[in-house]
């Protein structure tokens, strides 16, 4: 059997410190969701700096589109891997995840000391513009992803069966059935070539993460209820949303309101507000674990419980990664596997369009003036294609003069 590990790209390496400041202004000026951050990582990485090829590139990106998580996130780490080794690929994460994390950690502890609280006019502008934004998320992932009747077909049965059973252990199943039936009855793709990835990742490290993935899915919960620590149920509830991210960041709304509303560490409107404001900061959106642990009812909350939340939920990116980099090529010319991702993503359309209605319509909209805030915030992010800390800015103004 070959070794999982490869040689280093040809570029010499570089160190920590180079990689960490890189990330770091990426992660300052990264504004406009995945698509974007992976645009900005080509011009910064590929174009200006040679980091990596355009084939290793385009095989990173095809390698995080593939795996569960934050598709942005998991290229940083890539690629920062690529260039400083596994230390570098913390260091990308770190650099590109600290100023949104440290924003909304901000908002959320500023949230928790306002009198006027969540039902202010402009907290509920941000509740609308988080329609808006899901609304434009569902129907990009429906474009690109269910492209023909049995994959919509897929999306639409998965919404149904949400609605009819919102609950946690519905939405996991739901993802489990839309792979199993793309992988029995979608047609097989054809397999893509060799790839062009070349990252250093030990055999030892390899394979203990592939084992360390099933240890804390199933793990975690056990350890929480036996100990009764709500550390140790955050940490839970954050690394399982995280594990079960498919298709966007956005999918990380439905998996995290059943986490961390229905225990009651965050009430909805909390939720939507938090999640309406992470669309105006740079970097990834996952960084609205951080808003999530600072605000938490229940302790460890503030700078622990944001710290907390946000190494959780990305954790499981990093495992991933290191657990299937050197199987890559293998799972890239797998049909099989290949199928069953197109119904997972399937399924995960018809996850996101369940919580468009709850919670987020049912939180948000309360008024017909509601509805016009929330058509007027989707026609400037998809019609006019207006930046999204605009949008979010324009639609909390609207909520406070509509107050």
């Amino acid at each position: 059997m070959a070794r999982p590990d490869v040689a280093p790209a040809s570029k010499p390496a570089g160190s920590l410190a180079e990689v960490l400041a890189v990330f770091l202004r990426l992660g300052l000026t990264s504004f406009g969701g995945p698509v974007a951050h992976l645009g900005f990582f080509r011009e910064e990485i590929v174009a200006r700096r040679g980091w990596v090829d355009e084939a290793t590139y385009a095989d990173l990106v095809a390698l995080s589109q593939f795996l569960p998580g934050p598709a942005s996130s998991q290229v940083a780490i890539a690629l920062g891997t690529t260039r400083a080794g596994l230390a570098g690929g913390v260091a990308a994460w770190l650099g590109f995840t600290l100023p949104s994390a440290l924003a909304m950690a901000l908002f959320g502890l500023g949230l928790n000391r306002m009198s006027a609280g969540v039902g202010a006019g402009w907290l509920h502008g941000l509740k609308v513009v988080a329609v808006a934004v899901v609304a434009q998320a569902v129907w990009g992932m429906a474009l690109r992803l269910t492209p023909d009747r049995p994959r919509a077909t897929i999306a639409l049965v998965a919404a149904v069966l949400l609605l009819l059973w919102p609950t946690g252990l519905g939405q996991v199943l739901v993802i489990l059935a839309g792979g199993l039936v793309g992988w029995r009855l979608l047609g097989r793709p054809a397999s893509g070539g060799a790839p062009a990835v070349r990252v250093v990742v030990p055999r030892a490290l390899a394979w203990s993460s592939a084992v360390a993935l099933p240890i804390c899915l199933l793990g975690l919960p056990l350890l929480a209820t036996a100990t009764g620590s709500q550390a140790v149920a955050m940490f839970s509830a954050f690394f399982r949303a995280g594990s079960l991210i498919f298709g966007g960041g956005h999918v990380v709304l439905p998996l995290l309101e059943r986490f961390v509303v229905a225990p009651g560490w965050v009430s909805t409107d909390q939720f939507v507000a938090g999640y309406g404001a992470a669309q105006a900061v740079p970097g990834p959106l996952l960084s609205f674990a951080a808003f999530l642990g600072a605000i938490s009812a229940l302790p460890p909350n503030g700078w622990s419980g944001a710290a907390l939340a946000v190494v959780a939920i990305f954790a499981p990116s990093f495992l991933f990664l290191w657990a299937t980099l050197p199987l890559w090529g293998r799972l890239r010319q797998n049909p099989g596997v290949q199928a069953a991702m197109q119904g997972v993503n399937a399924a995960v359309v018809g996850l996101l369009l369940a919580a468009l209605y709850d919670p987020v319509i049912t939180s948000a909209i309360r008024h017909p003036y509601d509805v016009a805030l929330a058509l007027a915030a989707f026609g400037l992010l998809q019609v006019w294609k207006a930046p999204s800390w605009l949008v979010v800015g324009v639609t909390a103004l609207g909520g406070a003069l509509l107050a």
